[in-house]
């Protein structure tokens, strides 16, 4: 898809799922470049007199969201919410996602969790029949390094998944670091045959401290492309 339709068709998901947004709400505000489109959508309701309270899921939609006039909390002042709308970078018929490709997994994950529904905008093109086609991104923290990546491959090889693993860098080849100032290492494991079993086995090494795969979270998927907009599951 060229890059003027497919930014054209994340801008019509987003659009869909401003829709949902209701006056009251208290919203989760996810990070990338379709939730990008939606935060302006929100922006706008603001403007227009919408009572909302929202929490971002990265510094750089915090920046966006006060550059919109939207009204922010956090989730110790404000726990539970009512809407998370992120985008992913893989979705799989089963809702199972793949996200973090702009490094804030760890805060979308968190947000995701504490909403009592998680909508994901995205494009035709992050739709798979099997996850892994995008190199799934595993947070973890500086201190040894070195064993947490061992740990890492040994846990991922007994889940029959294998490829290379590099830590992430910038465009600059600095070091990539979260905002929680954590590393990500990315995994180009191919096709995840048990999804579920993966991320278990995963969290339980001692430094990691979050990974990309987003299990039973998205209660439904807002799909665009140059023909429109679909929805999977129940909004």
């Amino acid at each position: 898809m060229p890059s003027d339709a497919l930014d054209n068709a994340k801008r019509l998901a987003a659009a869909r799922a401003a829709e949902l947004v209701l006056p009251g709400m208290r919203l989760g505000l996810g990070t990338g470049s379709t939730a990008k489109h939606f935060v302006d959508f929100v922006g706008e309701k603001v403007r227009a007199g919408m009572d909302l309270l929202c929490v971002p899921t990265s510094e750089a939609t915090r920046a966006q969201a006060e550059s919109l006039g939207i009204p922010l909390t956090t989730l110790d002042a404000t726990p539970e919410l009512d809407l998370t709308v992120d985008g992913a970078d893989e979705f799989d018929p089963a809702f199972n996602l793949i996200k973090g490709g702009g490094g804030a997994l760890l805060r979308e994950k968190i947000v995701a969790s504490a909403s009592a529904r998680m909508v994901v905008i995205t494009d035709r093109s992050k739709q798979v029949n099997k996850l892994g086609r995008f190199p799934l991104p595993i947070e973890v923290i500086p201190f040894g390094l070195g064993a947490t990546r061992r740990q890492i491959e040994k846990a991922a090889a007994d889940a029959g998944c294998f490829g290379a693993i590099d830590r992430r860098v910038t465009p600059a080849g600095h070091v990539f670091t979260t905002d929680g100032g954590h590393y990500i290492l990315d995994c180009a494991f191919g096709e995840i045959p048990h999804p579920r079993r993966l991320a278990e086995a995963l969290v339980a090494i001692p430094g990691v401290v979050e990974t990309g795969l987003f299990i039973g979270l998205a209660s439904a998927i807002i799909v665009a492309d140059t023909g429109g907009v679909e929805i999977l599951g129940a909004l």
